[in-house]
């Protein structure tokens, strides 16, 4: 068993994923197969459940990609829940303080580098016997730095053994230094504090990850992010959806006898 996202990280290259939120195996499955390096499956902000993120896991087996999940919190139980269902990487919202970090890395990993509970039902399926002897070092453990707080104490927090990436989650991170929620903001209060996350990380060799949009993904590659979220299941259809009826506005006559004539 090998986890070809943190291979990728190890060799230095830049990752691409995809971030879901309708819950369906279907969507996940299309996701998967379209090339991504990671697809994510948010069960924080997202519409999934366990029943749901289970399914979608499933969907994805066979897929060129690496399935990781957003969990709602920094919990054991539904850290270890994803990970048995056969998630290859966790993401850990708000992870604030070391004793945060300690527990997010403690739930991603079997003792003695953790205090996660074996029982993988379904990793063991997709896995094999082999699970057990790789999981702790082919897991992904990614907590999320997404407050001042955070960045404030970002040296401490990633002295924990244990952390393969971070990823910013900057609308929140916006917030708390007193920006509007967003992907990206003008300005150096934001640029500095991604910065010091990417500056941070490469001390380390964690891999830093963020959350954004294609359009972005030249400029955070550029200034060092080795993970980098460029697009959503959500996001993608409802922006098609509304460019297709544009579309069919602009090319349709206002009058009933047939197309607009150009006059």
């Amino acid at each position: 068993m090998q986890n070809a996202l943190k291979a990728k990280w190890r060799a230095g290259e830049p990752t691409f994923g995809a971030w879901l939120a309708i819950p369906s195996p279907l969507v996940a499955e299309a996701t998967a197969h379209a090339g991504f390096d990671y697809v994510c499956i948010d069960l924080q902000h997202g519409a999934a459940d366990y029943q749901a993120a289970i399914a979608m896991l499933a969907a994805m087996r066979g897929a060129d990609t690496t399935p990781i999940v957003r969990v709602p919190w920094n919990e054991f139980g539904i850290i270890g829940r994803m990970l048995d269902a056969g998630a290859m990487g966790i993401v850990v919202p708000m992870v604030n303080s070391v004793e945060e970090a300690r527990a997010a890395t403690a739930a991603c990993r079997y003792a003695p580098d953790g205090a996660r509970s074996y029982g993988p039902v379904r990793a063991s399926l997709e896995h094999g016997a082999e699970y057990y002897e790789a999981a702790n070092r082919e897991i992904a453990c990614i907590p999320m730095i997404e407050t001042r707080q955070a960045v404030e104490r970002l040296d401490d927090i990633l002295a924990v053994p244990g952390i393969d990436a971070v990823y910013v989650g900057p609308a929140d991170l916006s917030i708390t230094y007193g920006l509007p929620p967003a992907v990206d903001n003008p300005g150096t209060v934001f640029d500095d504090a991604i910065a010091t996350v990417v500056a941070a990380c490469r001390v380390r060799g964690i891999t830093p990850g963020i959350h954004s949009v294609a359009g972005l993904a030249a400029k955070r590659v550029g200034r060092g992010f080795g993970m980098v979220t460029i697009t959503s299941d959500l996001g993608n259809l409802t922006g098609s959806y509304r460019a297709d009826l544009r579309t069919a506005h602009a090319g349709t006559a206002a009058t009933p006898d047939g197309p607009a004539t150009g006059y």
